[in-house]
């Protein structure tokens, strides 16, 4: 059913531009002028038909990141300013560190981490590729993070391992591999990784949580237990943003929430993107602490 649902069109396409390395406008002059602008970035074009984006010379030099569109909403609902200290703690293959870094434009640091050494292998090259300065990439479980950077850093983007119903009309293996208790696991780790994130950001801080996935257990319900047991952090209104949806009210969450959500959590200060807005899917909720 919810394969179905999703449709069996091939996924949109997307690239964001390298703005430590050119302009967008420029970058589209020069590189075709079929490129249709994402409307919730400044850098980000939907590519269409058959235009072969991984072969282009462009990217050999790091001049854009081939990036699924919805996928380039976390970086944009994080406010980053020059002199931050950020973390990316879920970050290969490097999507969002790679444009953090470049609003970083050099400035404050930039701590890109992934769990897998592989991945994080991957990560620094195309960090490097984009010409990104000030960075530190790791390969740790976000809890032994913790305990080099309690109250560390300004801002903090957790693109949480999630059950992956949003690329369901990416990739075959994220149908097959769903399951119910797929997303139960997923649930139990988002706790985790959010529970150390909250340790590693400084009063005043912001924090965005995303996920490519539908389900309410790993996305509202994430959102509203967070609040509850973290009650210094607070949920801030993504409304003004571009793209998507609010996210869901208390009542139409209530079957899955477990206990966890209370009717006055302001759910539908998070943000949703549904297949049909102009990507895939993604879920974001950005808190503030103190």
């Amino acid at each position: 059913g919810q394969a179905a649902a999703s449709g069996s069109r091939e996924g949109l396409r997307g690239l964001r531009v390298n703005t430590l390395k050119t302009e967008p406008e420029a970058f589209r002059k020069r590189f075709s002028s079929l490129l249709r602008p994402v409307p919730w970035t400044k850098n980000g074009f939907y590519i269409e038909g058959d235009q072969k984006a991984s072969k282009h010379p462009y990217y050999a030099a790091g001049l854009y990141y081939l990036q699924e569109p919805s996928a380039m909403t976390p970086a944009a609902a994080l406010p980053i300013e020059e002199g931050d200290r950020v973390l990316d703690l879920c970050a290969a293959p490097g999507g969002k560190s790679t444009e953090l870094a470049a609003r970083l434009l050099g400035t404050g640091l930039l701590v890109a981490n992934d769990i897998s050494n592989s991945r994080a292998k991957a990560l620094l090259k195309n960090l490097e590729l984009f010409g990104a300065e000030n960075i530190l990439v790791t390969s740790e479980s976000p809890d032994r993070l913790c305990s080099y950077f309690e109250g560390f850093f300004d801002k903090i983007l957790i693109d949480a391992p999630c059950s992956g119903e949003g690329m369901f009309r990416k990739e075959e293996a994220a149908v097959t591999d769903w399951s119910v208790e797929t997303v139960e696991m997923c649930a139990r780790r988002q706790r985790e990784i959010l529970e150390s994130a909250a340790a590693m950001l400084r009063p005043g801080g912001r924090l965005v949580y995303s996920t490519c996935t539908f389900a309410p257990e790993e996305n509202e319900c994430m959102a509203a237990w967070f609040v509850r047991t973290h009650p210094d952090f607070c949920l801030e209104d993504l409304s003004a943003l571009p793209f998507g949806r609010p996210g869901f009210v208390w009542e139409q969450v209530v079957p899955f929430a477990a206990g966890e959500i209370q009717p006055d959590v302001p759910l539908t200060r998070c943000r949703r993107l549904l297949p049909g807005d102009g990507g895939e899917g993604h879920f974001l909720a950005l808190f503030r602490e103190g």
